[in-house]
């Protein structure tokens, strides 16, 4: 899915210098000043200064977040003069609930205020005079490096809080807190020093958090307008204003930052399986027990011997196990549905309002429903036949293994709204004395959390649709020139005898320049009969029962128009492209039945109804509130025909192909409103994207599909679902319109809680699917789950699924780019993890005295991470000169429609090195990933980037010529963008095309096309591996260290 045109030179050689980023001084630095009340500063400084300096407006801006700042940044001094004295009311009162200490005095001759620091992190040198009194020693120490990461040893209930601490004033959580003793909090002074540059990469200091370009001191106005979290010195706020006197901690303690805690008993197992009803039994709610303390923590404490805040770069979190599902969704009861299916961005359902506005990620799910289920595992068929479908007759609920059966088996209990149903007399059973069925294991519906069901006569509005084809082929002269053409008409044919339906299925074509083309197909024809329409303005359907037509009966008239479809028109020479007169016909064709139509458009539309300007991408308009219509659809026509074309069962894929604008943002509405999706092959070229389009034609051809689908999600009383977001036309409030559904389709919703308060223990949820399969058959398939409602914000941390949470965001996220700057919509991603993480710290800092680290549950430790790599994701990367405005809106729609496995990889890739298994004969252990900085390239190897769309193919410059020689041949010293990796006949390259067929096979959503790239070759390597390494500062942006920083300031501000 990544941009395909290496010549394009927008990566920069350096990385630009990010307002995090410090200057190192050869001056220590003194620590912060006396502080009083929780981490509040010891000075208001005062306003900022104008700037001179202005960034470029096309540089990428910084992601900052768009939150006021707790205080206002210093005013802009010249470098080399002394700071004076803040006035006496800066000193900040003490916060109430705090114990209070004296205001310190002002400054006399002798005495020097807290540093402070210009926004580019460059301190403030005062005279070395000693400091004023305080509570607690100012001046920081070295100290012992601190290991990154650590977990309490167990869960511990809450218990009284400590009375060494007084509870902060604001205190809002009535969940009583565990006592603890305060660790040793860590000091330190700045940002680490920038590690050594890397071989061949003399001007890239990738994770670098102190050194930066040189640049002007003073302050000056952030690029595209935001404003970065000002610093209030150059060390983390890492002493508080008070310090109880505690015995001093083990050193184990120190280490892992927490303090040790008195014994207590362990808490109750949360959501054993067995705690679940069996059948009758209703599932209980949440445990009546306070905080299970399962945190992670990251050190922001000092090296010794330096003046830098010691940020272990690689002990930060990373997902090198790719989507790990979460196991608590599953392991809460055998009978809920399969992950792969439905996904909860938290299993714990907060049982109010108030509890539900502290949880700052979202409450919602994400609907695969026709997910692939691996062998052993498909979804049980149920026909009830006579019986009729059991419901629910009041809220239409389908029957699943949460309802439970009274009055001896004679009534039902809905799970959804408690309603008690009459049981048909065909499906009555006895039931035992604890409410379970006697025919229970007969009865796949009320065991399985995923079942589907064969509808009967009433479920339909007309007879079942046969799968249709309906080909709209672009067939001016870069269409042909490009060889688009040809493939498409040889992977066309190969998929004849794969497309679903049998004999049943039908197919067509039309083929347009300046002109429409009619085929007619009849099958006692000996070769079809083409028709041209050149009155574009009022479209007529010549012969409309012969252009669709039944494949098995006129197979062989079909060949002989895919053999003859590339010499027909290899001399045209028409440039014009009639593309919306011809979408009018192919929905004139198709009305009558529904079906998927595929379109390939290979030029701007020019012609007739539907023709768009060549409105391109305006440098000027970035940055400024117009900068979202470039990513607005054009014209209205599109949407008109993607709502007639749902309203006749009409999916619509596009394929686009082009070396030119072509305005996808606008051609792209014909997929998002009919469930379709976009492919995007930018400058085309069939010797080099012959495979990649020949797999994903026959992928789209030949998978298994639901056509004339709706769905709907229940869920139980007092929640409901409040938006929707993927590829799909919203019917009414809650019914989605899927003209066709697939495997590789995921769709996003946001739940809200209707009621102040939940009265029940559980959450249950419906997913029904009502499709016709490609066999002729009425189907419902229905994904049932439950989930227990918690009363603890604590619970809804620790069962929450990273996953499905960036796969929300990411829709969130890009829908706000339809009506927001860029900028706004990093913003909003960083903006909601720092207020999660905020919330969780408030949670434990308290008693954990957590000062100079930052902690998240165990949960969400990749949730900063992938949060920074959706912020440098495609579609919200940068500003003009990052991406081209085609890819950006193709990448879109792209990730609107991802299952989460499939946007996860897409966000962070794998990273492999393969050149010691390729000498060696041991098996590839595709799990040994490496982080996506360029500190994991080693300069001797050979490494494989994959994203799920593409492959990058990594050679270090000081690799074994051998090793080149046998993947690439002899012309291995050439220039790489005109090479491609084949097959050869010696080991070392079969065995580098089997780790790519591996990887492949794996997920086939898409194909993955090769790039070989050589450490150094400029721009190709920045192009296609260097931007895509998100842990690394590129392009303005921050990189991962930098990111974890900013998160942890941010975090201190109102913590």
């Amino acid at each position: 899915m990544g941009p395909e045109n290496p010549n394009r030179p927008n990566y920069p050689l350096r990385p630009a210098a990010t307002p995090f980023a410090s200057q190192q001084s050869s001056t220590p630095f003194l620590s912060s000043g006396p502080v009083v009340g929780s981490e509040a500063p010891a000075f208001r400084p005062g306003p900022p200064s104008a700037s001179n300096f202005q960034a470029p407006p096309f540089a990428g801006g910084p992601l900052v977040g768009t939150e006021v700042p707790a205080f206002r940044p210093p005013p802009s001094i010249r470098s080399g003069e002394v700071a004076r004295p803040p006035p006496p009311s800066s000193y900040g009162t003490p916060t109430s609930g705090f114990q209070r200490f004296q205001n310190p005095p002002m400054p006399s001759a002798g005495q020097v205020p807290p540093p402070h620091t210009s926004l580019t992190g460059q301190p403030f040198i005062a005279p070395p005079t000693r400091p004023p009194p305080g509570p607690a020693s100012l001046f920081s120490h070295p100290q012992q490096p601190l290991v990154s990461m650590g977990s309490p040893p167990q869960s511990i209930k809450t218990g009284q809080p400590n009375p060494n601490i007084p509870p902060p004033a604001d205190q809002r959580f009535s969940t009583p807190r565990p006592s603890s003793q305060p660790s040793s909090p860590p000091t330190g002074t700045s940002y680490p020093a920038g590690r050594g540059t890397y071989p061949g990469y003399a001007n890239m200091q990738p994770n670098s958090v102190s050194q930066a370009p040189p640049m002007q001191p003073a302050s000056f106005q952030m690029q595209q307008g935001g404003y970065g979290p000002p610093m209030q010195s150059a060390s983390f706020p890492l002493q508080r204003g008070y310090a109880p006197q505690t015995p001093p901690t083990s050193l184990l303690a120190q280490q892992r930052g927490y303090a040790p805690v008195p014994p207590v008993s362990t808490s109750s197992g949360l959501y054993s399986g067995n705690q679940f009803q069996q059948h009758g039994i209703a599932p209980p709610g949440a445990p009546q027990q306070g905080l299970a303390e399962d945190f992670s923590s990251l050190s922001l404490g000092s090296i010794p011997g330096s003046y830098d805040a010691g940020l272990d770069i690689t002990a930060l979190p990373r997902p090198l196990d790719g989507d790990v599902e979460p196991k608590s969704f599953a392991d809460m009861n055998p009978m809920n549905c399969n992950s792969r299916f439905l996904r909860l961005t938290t299993s714990g359902i907060p049982n109010s309002q108030s509890l539900a506005s502290r949880w700052h990620l979202s409450i919602g799910a994400v609907v695969c429903p026709l997910a692939e289920s691996p062998p052993g595992e498909e979804v049980p068929i149920v026909n009830f036949a006579t019986t009729g479908i059991i419901r629910c007759r009041r809220c239409r609920t389908y029957v699943n293994p949460y309802v439970t059966f009274t009055d001896n088996g004679r009534k039902w209990r809905c799970n959804i709204c408690s309603l008690l149903n009459d049981v048909p007399s065909e499906y009555f059973a006895h039931v035992d004395a604890s409410g379970r069925r006697v025919d229970l294991d007969q009865r796949p519906e009320l065991l399985k959390g995923s079942v589907e069901f064969i509808a009967p006569a009433e479920y339909m509005v007309r007879p079942p649709m046969p799968p249709l084809y309906f080909f709209l082929i672009d067939v001016s002269i870069s269409a042909v020139k490009s060889g688009m053409l040809e493939v498409m008409s040889q992977t066309i044919r190969s998929c004849l005898d794969s497309l679903p339906g049998s004999t049943r299925t039908q197919i067509g074509f039309i083929t347009y320049d300046s002109t429409i083309h009619f085929y007619n197909m009849k099958s006692s024809l000996a070769q079809p009969q083409m028709m041209v329409v050149s009155d574009l303005d009022d479209i007529f359907v010549p012969l409309p029962d012969d252009l669709l037509v039944n494949l098995s009966e006129s197979r062989s008239v079909v060949e002989a128009f895919l053999d003859s479809l590339p010499s027909m028109f290899q001399l045209n020479m028409n440039v014009e492209s009639a593309f919306g007169p011809a979408l009018k016909a192919a929905f004139m064709v198709m009305s009558q039945l529904g079906g998927k139509l595929l379109i390939f458009q290979n030029s701007l539309p020019s012609l007739g109804a539907g023709l768009l300007k060549l409105r391109g991408d305006d440098i000027r308009v970035y940055g400024t509130d117009k900068e979202h219509t470039l990513r607005l659809p054009e014209d209205p026509f599109y949407k008109q025909m993607a709502a007639d074309f749902t309203k006749y069962q009409i999916a619509v894929n596009v394929y686009a192909f082009s070396d030119k604008y072509t305005d996808i943002a606008t051609l792209g509405t014909l997929a998002k409103y009919t469930g379709g999706q976009v492919y995007y092959y930018p400058n085309f070229q069939a010797s080099i994207h012959k495979e990649k389009l020949k797999h994903e034609l026959t992928r789209d051809l030949t998978r298994e599909t639901a056509w004339e689908a709706v769905m709907r999600i229940r869920c139980g009383k007092g929640v409901r679902f409040t938006s929707y977001h993927g590829n799909f036309m919203l019917r009414s409030t809650d019914l989605l319109a899927l003209p066709a559904v697939d495997c590789d389709k995921a769709y996003a919703a946001q739940l809200s809680l209707e009621e102040t308060l939940l009265t029940t223990q559980t959450v249950y949820f419906q997913v029904a699917l009502l499709y016709t399969s490609s066999s002729g058959e009425r189907r419902i398939r229905v994904h049932t789950a439950a989930a227990p409602v918690v009363t603890d914000l604590g619970e809804m941390y620790r069962l929450a699924d990273t996953g499905a949470i960036i796969s929300l965001f990411s829709r969130l996220a890009i829908e706000k780019t339809l009506s927001s700057k860029l900028e706004e919509a990093r913003n909003g991603v960083q903006h909601r993890v720092a207020k999660a993480l905020r919330e969780y710290r408030n949670l434990y800092a308290v008693q954990h005295r957590l000062s100079g680290r930052m902690i998240y549950p165990e949960s969400l430790k990749f949730l900063p991470l992938y949060g920074l790599a959706l912020c440098k994701s495609l579609p919200l990367r940068g500003g003009y000169s990052d991406v081209q405005l085609d890819e950006r809106s193709a990448a879109a729609y792209t990730m609107m429609a991802l299952p989460v496995k499939s946007l996860l990889k897409l966000l962070y890739p794998n990273l492999v090195r393969v050149d010691e298994y390729l000498a060696k004969t041991e098996e590839f252990d595709t799990k040994k990933r490496l982080p996506l900085t360029v500190e994991s390239l080693d300069t001797r190897g050979l490494y494989i980037f994959d994203d799920g769309f593409r492959f990058v193919i990594w050679f270090g410059k000081a690799l074994s010529p051998d090793i080149t020689k046998n993947l690439v041949g002899e012309d291995f010293a050439t220039d790489f963008s005109k090479v491609s990796l084949s097959q050869r006949d010696n080991p070392m390259s079969r065995k580098i095309m089997e780790i790519l067929n591996q990887c492949r096979k794996s997920d086939p959503s898409y194909f993955q096309l090769c790039h070989l790239v050589r450490q150094g070759d400029q721009p190709r390597e920045g192009f296609f591996l260097l931007t895509s390494l998100v842990e690394d500062q590129i392009g303005g942006a921050n990189g991962y260290a930098d990111w974890m920083v900013l998160l942890y300031r941010q975090v201190q501000q109102n913590a």
